[in-house]
């Protein structure tokens, strides 16, 4: 496999089933993986290491944006993330490089169930439109997108009842298995 970097953007990773779960079965699968949990880095003030943050994205060859939709976008810290760490003259720019040739793996859950990211849906957009944000920036920098993955359902308003708990679990160890097979194919 090659140097895999998964930035996770859960702004309280320790509170989430899903996400948890995701980058628990990643880790157990594929330990050579760097998983760059940003909320323990940085949640408490949002103050970003770019440098630091810079060196590991120089160091990946894939990078995966691991996060929940938070109210239709990524989360603040991750969004964050990208402002800081995507500079001019690093990321874009006639001198930002630093990214081209890169492939980005979007991997994400929604609470919501997927038949709802519809135009006729409760939401009015599909998950492809909330993300064209990503698709934009990767165009900028020059990474290439090389698959998204979307667990959708997995509301934490479940959590309350033990099957759905389990369901959410296991459809989350599932995707976490995609995300592997994924990464190890690329």
């Amino acid at each position: 496999m090659k140097n895999v970097l998964v930035v996770s953007g859960h702004t309280d990773l320790d509170d989430s089933v899903a996400n948890r779960t995701i980058l628990d079965e990643v880790a157990a699968r594929a330990p050579e993986v760097v998983i760059d949990r940003l909320d323990a880095l940085y949640g408490a003030d949002f103050r970003i290491d770019a440098a630091a943050e810079q060196a590991k994205l120089e160091a990946a060859d894939v990078v995966v944006l691991q996060f929940p939709i938070f109210w239709y976008s990524m989360p603040s810290l991750l969004q964050r993330w990208v402002e800081q760490v995507f500079v001019h003259g690093w990321s874009h720019g006639s001198t930002g490089d630093r990214l081209r040739g890169k492939k980005l793996v979007v991997s994400l859950t929604t609470g919501a169930p997927r038949q709802m990211y519809a135009h006729d849906g409760a939401m009015g957009h599909t998950i492809e439109e909330l993300c064209a944000p990503i698709d934009s920036t990767c165009r900028l920098t020059g990474m290439e997108i090389a698959g998204t993955l979307v667990t959708d359902g997995v509301s934490y308003q479940s959590r309350t009842d033990p099957a759905s708990l389990a369901g959410i679990r296991t459809r989350s160890a599932e995707h976490a298995e995609r995300l592997v097979a994924l990464l190890k194919s690329l």
